[in-house]
């Protein structure tokens, strides 16, 4: 293993900056056979492979603009997206019981996952995978990561897994759940017992890898993954976040609400606080299972647009909050807090129009010394301050 992993860091260093790529896949090719591909299945992948440039330009496209919580959600969770999604609850209910009993997961969340990704299915992506990875293992980008998805796409191949046509997204997501290789090969589950891991066609094995990937990152069996709220207007908006923990009781002492103004319920549940869209959007009271669904995907709106389809599915209240017509905030816009904010001293790193963890830190300190809401938000309303604080300099 010391070995394969000395090998592997090499072959970036070496063959990312290289112009030729037949050296490059005959590298792959060594380390492959390291790990037990066959050269039958090399040679079947590799021969005649070329680069595909088109993925090279999805991989360094970037959104113009960056969608708040409202836009994203009301995206996602749509009407269209709702109706197939109780749909598909409905029709595959014997089946995602008979998966809750054995991995702790219900069925409308493992179905919520599944609309997100792909669509219930329609939409698994077209790309074909050895070629993708490999177009992205050779570019300099991010070389290593995508190298260790290629050699588990070879393996998963080789081990008779997964076909070898098969086609997923351009960055090498696969099946109906959207799995990189390196976790179809630790999480996939061939529940049909078929021999391989259907992850395009067979439900079996579909739900049953994406309930055993939620066990294994976190999913707590019988617990909810949040809830809206509504918190006062006294409330310190510092602690908005999800390193900040407290019990619901601790919550509910600092005027903390359910979103009709019920009473939270009598808990010494740890939770958090998230203000997607700062103190003026909703508010919502999330708990380990939360951090479950950020293990799936990082994105904080995400993870509650999965919370929230999960809950629409079982007929759950559309969320109390008013929405906000807030204007889409550009890579510019953020650039342009990102380099005012390093020049005030709060250091958001290099700007490069994303707003990150760094960003949102920053973008807090400095609301804490302006003595506005520190909500952390970098939207429109943090915007238009620095930049009328810049002109009047």
């Amino acid at each position: 293993m010391l070995r394969f992993i000395s090998c592997l860091f090499f072959s970036v260093s070496v063959y990312a900056n290289s112009d030729n790529f037949g050296e490059f896949l005959q590298d792959i090719r060594q380390q492959a056979m390291e790990i037990g591909v066959s050269e039958s299945t090399l040679n079947a992948a590799l021969d005649n492979l070329v680069i595909n440039q088109k993925i090279i330009k999805f991989d360094r496209s970037q959104a113009e603009f960056s969608q708040n919580f409202w836009k994203y959600i009301n995206t996602r969770v749509s009407q269209y997206r709702l109706n197939n999604g109780k749909r598909a609850l409905k029709d595959n209910r014997q089946l995602l019981n008979k998966i809750y009993r054995e991995y702790g997961v219900p069925p409308h969340v493992i179905v919520a996952f599944w609309g997100l990704e792909t669509n219930y299915g329609h939409n698994t992506g077209g790309h074909n995978l050895v070629q993708s990875l490999a177009t992205l293992s050779f570019d300099r980008r991010r070389s290593d990561f995508f190298t260790k998805q290629l050699l588990a796409l070879l393996k998963l191949i080789d081990d008779g897994k997964i076909p070898l046509e098969s086609t997923g997204s351009w960055a090498g997501a696969m099946g109906n759940v959207q799995f990189m290789p390196t976790n179809v090969a630790k999480y996939g589950v061939d529940a049909d017992g078929d021999g391989e891991l259907g992850l395009w066609s067979s439900k079996k094995d579909i739900f049953s890898s994406a309930a055993n990937f939620l066990q294994h990152i976190g999913w707590k069996r019988a617990e909810r993954w949040g809830r809206e709220v509504i918190i006062p207007e006294n409330f310190d908006f510092q602690l908005a976040n999800l390193s900040t923990n407290k019990t619901i009781n601790e919550w509910h002492q600092l005027g903390i609400t359910n979103a009709n103004g019920d009473r939270l319920p009598d808990s010494e549940f740890n939770s958090s606080v998230l203000l997607p869209m700062g103190h003026n959007g909703p508010a919502f009271l999330v708990y380990r299972n939360f951090s479950a669904i950020l293990n799936w995907n990082r994105s904080i709106l995400y993870a509650l647009s999965v919370g929230y389809l999960s809950d629409r599915l079982i007929n759950s209240n559309k969320l109390v909050a008013t929405p906000i017509d807030e204007t889409l905030m550009s890579r510019e816009n953020i650039t342009y807090i990102q380099n005012k904010l390093n020049k005030l001293g709060f250091e958001t790193g290099t700007p490069d129009g994303i707003a990150g963890p760094n960003t949102r830190a920053a973008a807090r300190s400095y609301q804490v010394s302006r003595g506005i809401p520190a909500d952390g938000y970098v939207g429109q309303q943090l915007f238009k301050q620095i930049q009328a604080e810049s002109d009047a300099y």
